[in-house]
C-alpha cells in the first residue's frame, strides 16, 4: 500500500476495514498492480533469459515428510549461481519448494507465506494443509500469463497433515493444476525425470527418517548425474542440498553438517558400489 502522507502517521481505510481472509484479495482490492500475475511485460521477440532452478524431490515416511533441492540455478547454459536457496518453511507444518523462474517464484513464496500469516491472525486458525496447497494452486494459476512468456513457476509443496496425522505431497502444473501424490514421492524441475527414476527404485513405505533424508540426497545425485542443470554436492565449495524435515513437532532444515555428512555417505557408498545404491539405505 501506499504511504499515507496527508495525516499523523494514521492507517489507511483500507487496512482498518473488515474483509476477507486472504491478503491475495485484499492487495487485489485495493493494490492489484502489486501482484505478480498483473504485471505488464515489455514486448520481447522471444524467451526472456532469467536464472531458473531446477530440481526439487519429496519423500513421505512415517511420521512425516522430507523436502530438499539442489543449490544451482541457470541461465541457458550458464551456471547462474551455485548456492541458490529453493526450499522455503511455507508455515510451522508445510514447506514449499521452487521450480522455474527464480525471481518470480521466491516472489511468490514469500506472498504465499504472508498469505499463511495473514489468514491465520484474522481467523485465529490455521489453514487446512489441503486449503494450503488450494491457495498456492490459486498464486500459480494467476502468474499463466507470465508463463506462456517463458517465466513459469512450478513448486512442490509438502507438509504435515494435523487432521491425517501424516505428511502429503502436492505437485503442479503450470496452469495451476494440483496433484495429490498418493505413491509416496514426487518431483519438479529439469532433472525431476531422472530423480523421480532413481526414488521409484529406492522408495519403500517403511522407510525412517534418516534413510528418507538419504533417499533425497540420493535422488538428487543421479539427478545431476544426467541433467546439467541440477548441481550435485559440491566437496570443493561445501555446496550441498538443502534437505528439509517436516513431522508433528514442525518444520527442521538440516545443518550444513547433517547435510554434508548425508551427501558424504551417498557418495561414498556410489564410489564403492557404483552400480547398488539402494545398499545406500539398507
Amino acid at each position: 500500500m501506499e504511504a499515507n502522507t496527508r495525516d499523523t502517521g494514521r492507517l489507511p481505510a483500507a487496512f482498518l476495514t473488515p474483509g476477507s481472509s486472504s491478503f491475495m484479495d485484499f492487495l487485489a482490492g485495493h493494490q492489484p498492480q502489486m501482484l505478480p500475475g498483473n504485471r505488464q511485460l515489455p514486448p520481447t521477440q522471444g524467451v526472456v533469459e532469467a536464472p531458473h532452478g531446477t530440481t526439487i524431490v519429496a519423500v513421505t515416511f512415517p511420521g512425516g515428510v522430507v523436502l530438499a533441492g539442489d543449490r544451482r540455478a541457470t541461465m541457458g547454459n550458464v551456471i547462474a549461481q551455485r548456492d541458490i536457496e529453493k526450499v522455503f518453511p511455507a508455515d510451522e507444518y508445510s514447506a514449499v519448494g521452487i521450480a522455474g523462474t527464480a525471481g518470480l517464484a521466491v516472489e511468490m513464496v514469500k506472498l504465499f507465506q504472508l498469505e499463511l500469516e495473514h489468514f491465520e491472525k484474522v481467523e485465529g486458525a490455521q489453514l487446512s494443509l489441503e486449503g494450503k496447497a488450494n491457495r498456492l494452486s490459486t498464486m500459480i494459476r494467476s502468474n499463466l500469463g507470465m508463463a506462456m512468456q517463458g517465466l513459469a513457476v512450478v513448486p512442490l509443496f509438502a507438509g504435515y497433515d494435523l487432521d491425517r496425522r501424516k505428511g502429503r505431497i502436492f505437485s503442479y502444473d503450470v496452469t495451476g493444476g494440483r496433484s495429490d501424490e498418493q505413491q509416496g514421492f514426487a518431483a519438479t524441475g529439469s532433472g525431476s525425470l531422472f530423480a523421480r527414476g532413481s526414488m521409484k527404485k529406492l522408495y519403500r513405505d517403511d522407510l525412517t527418517e534418516e534413510q528418507a533424508t538419504t533417499l533425497v540426497v540420493q535422488a538428487l545425485y543421479d539427478a545431476a548425474d544426467d541433467d546439467s542443470a541440477t548441481g550435485g554436492p559440491d566437496m570443493a565449495r561445501r555446496i550441498f542440498p538443502i534437505v528439509t524435515v517436516i513431522t508433528e513437532d514442525g518444520f527442521r532444515r538440516l545443518t550444513d553438517e547433517e547435510s554434508s555428512g548425508i551427501a558424504r555417505s551417498v557418495l561414498d557408498r556410489r564410489l564403492q558400489e557404483p552400480d547398488g545404491p539402494r545398499a545406500a539405505l539398507l
